[in-house]
């Protein structure tokens, strides 16, 4: 009897699959270089690009609360300030507490106090999360709302703690890095733009990797299950208590992280950069995005922030000179910053009319809004 020869199956080439497995090397390497063209180009970009990843950061975390589990949060940027304040006090020659001599010395440096301003995010997170427990919808929105409003005003009539309206500078800053294996330094100053770029690159790398090792893990299956049914998952075993509060610590400690960096950064913290205005920002973010899918919510980020960073003050040109061209004082002086909120909700309007489940959903976000058509194909 003839013996036959088995030969293993062949990989179909898919160059669809090949490129997509391309694009984030590709992005991650063009990021890392940008300062590198920036300079060449004499482009000047950096400032606002690193405005940009701090809503980023921002912005992932508000989908772990409102992406992974389903919890409508309209008050994210107070955890925002809860962390820049916190680096402030615990850095600032200005800081009440650091005069009166209550933070010890070694608190005083950057990285432990970042790492506290980490801890007090998140511990504030379960603080906001508790009395949310029963809330549901619009409800857990009003209340979310409430602490988002509470924060910025304590901050504000906090004199004697906060500055009130004069706020806090001088906050502290990282100290040199040495890179192992070469002679380079990466020091931190108000004019060393290239090396913030790239501190906060790594940090959204590192939140990056947490939220994808969250959406992987138990926990995140756990919040999945609570967004879609609660009571669904109450009856499978799932803790909705500890499940939700993960979710508000969780969401709220990458919150803490970026008010670190952004305060540090910046130099200067002031409770007006802590308004609704930004949870609403954020939140636009995660929405056009796509909510579920961590790099639909950062593309989403890059492009609000684009926008609103870099964009709207190029269209001011064009602006201007048709303002000229037609004799029109209004034209002319009109800053195409200040529609932004226009630009922003205009967009939501036309993504819900268009694509409600944004520009990169997740998988089952993109089932659950076209549920009807795949029922509608599965019958013709």
């Amino acid at each position: 009897m003839a013996s036959r020869s088995v030969t293993a199956p062949q990989s179909r080439f898919n160059p669809i699959d090949d490129w997509r497995r391309l694009i984030g090397p590709v992005i991650l390497v063009f990021a890392f270089i940008y300062p590198l063209i920036d300079s060449w180009l004499g482009l000047r970009q950096l400032g606002k690009l690193e405005g940009m990843l701090i809503l980023v950061i921002l912005a992932m975390g508000l989908n772990i609360v409102v992406g992974y589990a389903g919890l409508l949060d309209l008050g994210y940027a107070a955890f925002f300030a809860i962390g820049a304040y916190t680096m402030a006090f615990l850095t600032s020659p200005a800081s009440f507490f650091v005069r009166k001599g209550w933070v010890p010395e070694f608190m005083q440096n950057f990285w432990p106090a970042m790492a506290v301003s980490w801890g007090v995010a998140a511990i504030f997170g379960v603080i906001l999360g508790a009395p949310t427990l029963r809330l549901r919808g619009d409800y857990l929105a009003i209340v979310t709302l409430g602490f988002g409003e509470i924060v910025p005003n304590f901050f504000l009539n906090a004199v004697s703690i906060t500055g009130g309206t004069q706020g806090l500078n001088r906050v502290g800053m990282p100290p040199a890095i040495s890179i192992p294996f070469t002679d380079i330094t990466l020091r931190f100053g108000p004019t060393d733009q290239r090396n913030w770029y790239w501190l906060m690159l790594v940090v959204v790398l590192f939140t990056l990797f947490l939220s994808l090792r969250f959406h992987n893990s138990r926990l995140g299956r756990s919040w999945v299950a609570v967004r879609e049914d609660e009571i669904a998952a109450a009856s499978m075993g799932v803790n909705l208590v500890r499940t939700k509060l993960w979710a508000f610590a969780m969401g709220a400690s990458f919150a803490g992280f970026a008010g670190s960096i952004f305060s540090s950064a910046f130099q200067f913290v002031h409770p007006d950069q802590f308004a609704f205005s930004v949870s609403v920002m954020v939140l636009a973010m995660v929405i056009l995005g796509g909510i579920g899918n961590v790099y639909g919510v950062i593309l989403g980020a890059m492009l609000i922030g684009g926008f609103d960073r870099i964009l709207a003050e190029q269209l001011n040109r064009p602006l201007h000179w048709f303002g000229e061209a037609v004799n029109s004082e209004g034209i002319q002086g009109h800053d195409v910053g200040s529609d932004r909120f226009l630009v922003f909700g205009l967009a939501l309007v036309i993504m819900m009319l268009w694509r409600p489940e944004g520009i990169l959903p997740s998988k089952r976000r993109k089932l659950e809004f076209h549920e009807h058509d795949h029922v509608e194909e599965g019958v013709t």
